[in-house]
């Protein structure tokens, strides 16, 4: 059985990818060491555990780091199955589609919400029609759901947490609106329970006008 007490998160406060590795943690029950990173200068220890990409998040586990948030997911949900339901489908088929969906999130959907928001100004509006065709393939795919995972949090709703979690300070900061309650009721629900549920899970992340101004200011200097 896994040893607990020597699970340690190394994260960035206001990113939504460690904040996919503490939620399931939370949801799980696993005690861990949370141990915050500045990317401006990174830590030995980060660097130790993460040499190839060198980035956050990086989950440690009785000395053996873990990277990347969806792999890291998964791991947890095979290393603590007691307690919390399953973040993946039992069954294969399931367990492979929500597979599909976390990569389609990281792969097509953020990165066309972060070019629509921060792009070049003459590319912004096409940018945002891409998104938000891509933003209309998610609110498909919840059909009635509370959640992507059905009644409980699951492997999607975490990875879709930079949609929950990041894409409303990215519009507040850029002034760009991609998800509207009328075009997006499904999806604005389910942030809106998701983002609930979240909050009480991990109660110490940034307040919502912090977070506005860490994306703001980072994309502006890029």
């Amino acid at each position: 059985m896994a040893e607990d007490h020597e699970v340690v998160v190394f994260g960035v406060w206001g990113s939504a990818y460690s904040r996919r590795v503490e939620t399931a943690l939370k949801l799980k029950g696993v005690p861990y060491k949370y141990i915050e990173e500045d990317l401006s200068k990174k830590s030995p220890s980060l660097l130790k555990y993460n040499p190839i990409h060198k980035k956050i998040p990086v989950l440690v586990h009785n000395g053996k780091p873990i990277v990347e948030s969806l792999v890291i997911l998964e791991y947890i949900d095979e290393t603590w199955q007691e307690g919390y339901s399953l973040l993946m489908p039992k069954d294969p088929y399931q367990r492979a589609l929500a597979r599909f969906w976390a990569k389609f999130i990281d792969d097509k959907c953020f990165p066309a919400i972060v070019k629509a928001c921060w792009g070049e100004e003459q590319e912004r509006e096409k940018a945002g029609e891409e998104a938000v065709e891509l933003l209309k393939l998610l609110e498909k795919e919840l059909q009635e759901k509370r959640f992507f995972g059905g009644e409980n949090i699951g492997m999607v709703d975490i990875a879709a947490n930079v949609i929950g979690f990041s894409l409303g300070a990215h519009e507040e900061a850029s002034g760009v609106k991609l998800m509207t309650r009328e075009k997006f009721p499904k999806l604005c629900n389910w942030r809106d329970d998701f983002m609930s549920k979240s909050a009480a899970i991990k109660k110490d992340g940034p307040s919502e006008e912090e977070f506005i101004s860490i994306v703001r200011n980072y994309y502006r200097k890029k």
